[in-house]
């Protein structure tokens, strides 16, 4: 069982009345994960983990965790806590590999785990979209699917659909072996449907070959799609062309 508590004024005795609350509500003795969902530049961390500690000392949380830090902040969290900080859930996947310059390899080193969320890229590594057939919803505003970037995807998707080919599974069972495979890495996909859930927990038991691995890794690097400021001016473009169809 694991939770966040979102960190707006996160000071000790409100992070310890939430963890609490969470608790009831929850219906459970003891949260397993409790995560501290965001770093706020406001509140120390210290401030934060004392809190933490509290919900430790009493049995009500099992394993401290974080949400979208830095190493450093990472690090931070655990030395406020003086005690294992055993998570950092983060977003990872084929399409956004950030974490392997730091958390990876400190993970691995330290027994620790990252947490890989959106692994499927919000559906980009499933390879159901391409530039005449984009997502709708939410996901129209994500840059991933905007029509340059989903040709500039072309290669990986089509390395994804060959090496899904070879090992009789779907382009995101794939995507998701890719991500586990790593040590120290655990995933959490999305699922609108039993049959997707079901899919996406068949994909642990998918072994690549490190050909497979490389392949994949390959593609990934070749994989440079516009982000941040660079990708405002299309997908402004986009919309207004959807708002205008």
């Amino acid at each position: 069982m694991a939770t966040k508590v979102f960190p707006v004024l996160p000071l000790g005795p409100i992070v310890a009345q939430r963890g609490r609350a969470s608790a009831a509500r929850l219906g459970v003795e003891c949260i397993d994960l409790y995560q501290v969902h965001w770093p706020n530049p406001l509140v120390p961390i210290s401030t934060t983990m004392t809190g933490m500690g509290r919900l430790l000392d009493a049995g009500l949380v099992a394993h401290a965790g974080v949400s979208n830090f830095s190493l450093a902040q990472w690090q931070g969290a655990e030395a406020a806590l003086a005690r294992p900080v055993l998570s950092n859930q983060v977003q990872y996947s084929l399409a956004a590999r950030r974490p392997e310059a730091e958390l990876l390899g400190w993970a691995q080193a330290n027994d620790r785990l990252v947490i890989a969320f959106s692994p499927l890229g919000q559906g980009l590594l499933s390879a159901r979209y391409d530039v005449s057939n984009r997502p709708g919803g939410v996901r129209a505003a994500n840059p991933l699917f905007l029509p340059e970037n989903l040709r500039r995807a072309s290669g990986l998707l089509d390395a994804l659909r060959e090496v899904g080919r070879a090992q009789g599974a779907s382009p995101a069972q794939v995507a998701l072996a890719w991500v586990i495979g790593h040590p120290n890495v655990v995933a959490i996909p999305g699922a609108s449907s039993v049959a997707q859930l079901e899919s996406n927990a068949a994909a642990a038991d998918l072994v690549l070959s490190d050909e497979q691995n490389e392949w994949l890794t390959a593609a990934a690097d070749a994989f440079v799609p516009r982000r941040g400021l660079r990708a405002v001016p299309s997908m402004a473009r986009s919309l207004v062309g959807r708002g205008s169809g």
